[in-house]
């Protein structure tokens, strides 16, 4: 019989994973019998770790793990993936945003032959700025980095154990799984879902991350960044080169004499900022080209924990 392994990325749930975890038991473990629940404590500074105990003692089929510190949610997605033993596995968050009855669709789908199953977004509960952001992210990536990217993007998936074997050996960092994923190239299909809104804590997506997210999703996967570069560039030496040519117009045949300070000012500023924003674009290829060459670990595991664990503490 097919085993179904799912994996949970937990940062800062402690008000949401016993809710999540009733509506896994609820929705999916009385449908599904071979499975195991996989839940990754990424540095969380509540009781999360202490609720996912409290998870596995009553869970049989539960194993947890605790990264030694936050190391965002790729590595988090990636260490569930090395340590599932699913023919296939899924990626849920624990804000309870999307219903657990999305699991069962993505495994009817998988059973029918599909190596990737993605759950799209058909619409959002969010709030508007989340909304904003994500709506221009994925269409940026969509026209821009991977033209398979759906416009209304993707979190939550299942993937088949070709999918994971092959996302191990790629072993990246500062990348998203995601946009790996689609990279690959597996058969895929798709189910829509629409995405909750929060109904407990706070989203932990600072602006920082999905900063970060950006610039990992176009530096990673995308030769944008230096094209645009370059034909910055390309424009800025042209409009000089016919800015010089307007000069010599003006003073030789025209007899006007151009003030100089302002407009020296002006290309002075525009130069540089140039210059710099090239600096930055190359720094982000070459920062990363460093820490791939230093090949520290993607993550640390500092413990583990099962329902037989739980069991001699009893």
């Amino acid at each position: 019989m097919n085993k179904l392994s799912i994996i949970i990325p937990v940062y800062y749930n402690a008000d949401t994973l016993a809710e999540c975890y009733e509506d896994l038991k609820e929705n999916v473990f009385k449908k599904i019998t071979n499975y195991e629940l996989i839940l990754i404590d990424d540095g969380s500074g509540d009781d999360s770790w202490e609720i996912c105990k409290q998870i596995a003692a009553k869970e049989k089929n539960a194993r947890l793990i605790k990264l030694s510190r936050n190391f965002g949610s790729h590595a988090a997605c990636l260490a569930g993936l090395v340590a599932c033993t699913g023919d296939c596995a899924t990626i849920k968050s624990a804000d309870n945003q999307e219903p657990a009855s999305l699991i069962i669709d993505m495994y009817e789908s998988w059973k029918k032959g599909n190596r990737v199953v993605l759950a799209v977004r058909e619409s959002r509960k969010d709030n508007f700025s989340q909304k904003i952001f994500a709506g221009i992210y994925y269409a940026l990536i969509s026209k821009f980095v991977s033209k398979k990217m759906p416009k209304s993007g993707f979190d939550c998936y299942l993937l088949d154990r070709k999918v994971i074997e092959a996302l191990k050996l790629l072993d990246e960092r500062n990348s998203a799984i995601t946009l790996q994923i689609l990279w690959a190239g597996f058969k895929t299909s798709t189910i829509h879902y629409t995405r909750l809104a929060r109904q407990k804590g706070a989203s932990r997506w600072t602006m920082s991350k999905k900063i970060k997210l950006v610039l990992d999703s176009f530096v990673g996967f995308s030769f944008v960044p230096v094209r645009v570069v370059q034909w910055l560039g390309a424009l800025f030496a042209a409009g000089s080169f016919i800015w010089g040519l307007a000069l010599i117009y003006f003073r030789v045949f025209v007899g006007i004499d151009v003030a100089g300070w302002t407009t020296l000012m002006l290309v002075s500023l525009f130069s540089s900022g140039t210059i710099m924003l090239s600096l930055g674009v190359l720094g982000e290829y070459i920062w990363r080209t460093l820490d791939v060459a230093q090949n520290r670990p993607v993550y640390f595991i500092e413990e583990e924990f099962s329902c037989d664990e739980a069991e001699k503490q009893k």
